[in-house]
This record gives C-alpha cells, structure tokens and sequence, in this order.
C-alpha cells in the first residue's frame, strides 16, 4: 500500500502531496560539524516518505508505518520541547521549530514511511525532520530555502528532542545531489557538489550496518561535544575548526601542559561533568580526553580535505587509506567505535578492501568500505564470515549509491531503497 493510500485510509481524505528525503552515509569528517569544521557526507537511496495536508484547527495528527503504533495526535499550540513522544517527537519538532520561527503552521495530519535503518548511524532522524519541513514549507508557501529547512529540521532535534548533534546529517538530507558526495562547511554552511561516480572508476562503497543499535541521547554524544567546546575554550579559540592542523602540535602541547589557566580547567571540569558515566568510560582524565578529541577534530577536517584533493585529482582509491586512518582516530582517540565496527574494517582491510571505517555517531551503527567491485562479494563474505566466526549477528549490507536529496514526489510514490 502507498503512503497516500495508508494516508487516506487513516485520516478518510486525500493528501496534498507526497514527499520524500534521504538518509545519508558520511564519506568523512566526523564529530567535525559542531565544531564549524568539514564534512562530505551522500544521500542515499533510502528514504523517509510522507504524505502530508494541511489542517486549520491546531491539530498535529502523525503516523507511521514502521512503528505498530496508532495515530499519535497533538495540540500544535502546546507542543514544548523535552515532552517526550518517542519517534513522533521528529516531525513534531519542526512543527514547533516552524511555529517558533514565526511561521504559520495552523496544523497538520501526516503519515510516514521509512527505509532508512534505524540505529544506524545513517540519520533516520534527519529524514523524518527534512521531509516534514519541505512538506510543510510547500504547503503553507514558506519558500524556505534548503539550508533554513535545514537548520530548522536541527533546532527540532537539539531543542525539541533533546539531541546536541551538528548540522550535517540535515544537510545532506535536504541537498545532496544524484551522483555526487557534498562537500560542505559548516561553519558557513558553504557546499560544494563533488562528482562520485564510484560504478565508472570501478568501484563500490558497501555500507555494513552491524545492527548494534545506537542511542545518541545517551550522554556518550553530548560528553564529546562538551569535552570539544571546553578543549576551543582551553585554547582561546571560538571552535576547532580554528585550530589549523599545522598549529596542532602546538596546540596539544598547551593542552597537555595545563596552559590553558583556570578557563581550560573549568571548561575541562564542565566537560567532565556533562559526561557522567560515559565521560568515565571513554578513560583518562578530563584534560587527557579533550587533547584526544582535539586531535581527532583537527586532523578529521584535514582528512576531509585530503579527500577532496584526491578527487579533484582523480584518485578516488587514494581515498581508502584515508578512510582506515580515520577509522583509527574515532576508536582511538574519540573512543566512539566498537567491536562490531572494528571487526567490520578489519576483516574488509585483511580481504583486499581498499579502506574502512566507522561512520556516523558511533556506538554501534555503521561501517563504510571502499573495495574494487571485482572484490566486493569477497570482501563482502570475509566480513559476514567474521561475525560469524565469533558468534555476532550477520550484519546487513548493502551499495552506498549518491542519490537526490529531499524532494516532491507523485501521489502514489513509495519508500525506496530498501537494502
């Protein structure tokens, strides 16, 4: 059954219009984005798909397909962050975002169905908050361009919901183009289309969901955005991303010697806070924390830009030893893997791919490879007969092909994508 006929048999009308917006995989630079740094993430074909209409009386009506529950129904006049919700707090979000920002939003009755995994690290957050905001951007005649529906969709998820996450996984979602990995930053949100067409240099970027499920509003997430914000303060800059990576020694070895003063001491101090069981988790002292998570972010962004000089010179398998050394840097220095994910870029590394790594918030998620495509069924197999090896869960796999962003669909348009 399409979304417009689910629509219709579960509010008894027709819907205006159809809607869709992608998940996305990050092809580099992460925990880089709310730190004003790089990213270059690429949508995928899996996407959130929406049938939407309008309402005039101050009732949200939401529903999903993908949940096993009802209609969830609220007054738009009294929807407040933090209010819990579960899933329908994404599209309820922006509804408020829209509000708040002075856009009028008298109501909405929406239903939903998705193909991005969930827990994945491949923003199904983001594709419910993206094809609701260009929805309803549509509907009411907003004319909102794709960075506000953008930042939008990120305000719902760090005020309303609850999550601290940067701009990039909304980003992409709303303005990836087909083909092409997006070069942004994110300090001005200025984005670059870069051509990736893996299928004509001979290869392919599989996507290794391990099913090990990920909860970004667990505090692991925030207690390392803290502990960058206090790691900018110690060294007297607004964000990281004005650490260059030539100055990184430098940099370290202010931190590592306590030159900071009192305000690195009391940023680290907060840092540790924020963290709570997970900051302990992650080892080390509060000030040993945030120098590894410097170094993470200030050689991250210098990786995004090795990327697109590998690119721009057409050397796309250059890439891969790029994307295995970042991979080291986030369970290493940024401690955000785990077994799964190592075991996933280590055995695709040992079967002839060309780089691995982890990819999107960690904790579970997500792996990406980059393989020659006459390799990837035996790069493919070696991963699934390492987890099964030691007893893990077959890990679903799939090709990362560059696809639209958000966009209008027909009337009796479907969720694609499925892997």
């Amino acid at each position: 059954m399409s979304v417009a006929e689910r629509f219709r048999e579960l509010y008894g009308y027709e819907p205006e219009g159809v809607w869709a917006a992608p998940g996305r995989v990050n092809l580099i630079g992460e925990y880089t984005d709310f730190n004003d740094g790089f990213v270059m993430p690429l949508a995928l074909p899996h996407t959130a798909v929406a049938a939407v209409a309008r309402r005039t009386d101050g009732v949200l009506r939401v529903h999903s397909a993908d949940t096993g529950q009802g209609v969830f129904e609220l007054a738009v006049d009294s929807l407040a962050p933090r209010s819990g919700a579960g899933w329908a707090a994404y599209p309820a979000g922006v509804v408020w975002a829209l509000r708040d920002a002075g856009h009028p939003v008298t109501g909405v009755d929406l239903h939903l169905s998705s193909t991005v995994p969930t827990g994945a690290g491949l923003s199904s957050s983001a594709a419910l908050e993206v094809v609701t905001a260009l929805a309803l951007s549509e509907l009411y005649g907003l004319g909102l361009p794709r960075e506000e529906l953008a930042r939008l969709a990120q305000r719902a998820e760090n005020a309303f919901v609850g999550v601290p996450c940067g701009i990039m996984d909304q980003m992409a979602s709303a303005c990836c183009v087909e083909g092409h990995a997006l070069h942004l930053d994110t300090r001005d949100l200025g984005r670059r289309q870069v051509p990736f067409d893996l299928a004509a240099q001979g290869l392919r970027l599989l996507v290794v969901d391990t099913r090990v499920k990920h909860a970004l509003g667990d505090g692991a997430y925030a207690e390392r955005r803290a502990g960058c914000e206090a790691g900018a303060r110690a060294l007297g800059v607004r964000t990281l991303r004005e650490v260059e990576y030539a100055q990184l020694p430098d940099a370290l070895g202010r931190l590592a010697a306590g030159a900071a003063g009192a305000a690195g001491a009391a940023g680290a101090a907060g840092a540790a806070g924020a963290a709570g069981a997970a900051g302990a988790a992650s080892g080390g002292t509060p000030y040993d924390r945030i120098r590894r998570y410097v170094r993470h972010v200030v050689t991250d962004n210098h990786r995004v830009e090795r990327t697109i000089a590998l690119l721009d010179a057409g050397d796309v398998r250059g890439v891969g030893p790029v994307l295995t050394e970042g991979h080291v840097s986030l369970r290493d220095d940024l401690r955000v893997s785990c077994p799964e994910l190592d075991l996933v870029v280590s055995s695709a590394n040992a079967a002839g791919a060309l780089g691995a790594r982890m990819t999107g918030g960690g904790f579970g998620g997500s792996a990406i490879v980059l393989v020659e495509s006459a390799d990837g069924d035996t790069v493919a197999k070696a991963v699934l007969d390492a987890f099964a090896a030691q007893g893990r869960t077959a890990p679903r796999l799939f090709p990362a092909v560059p696809s639209a962003g958000a966009r209008r669909l027909s009337r009796d348009a479907s969720p694609g994508g499925t892997p």
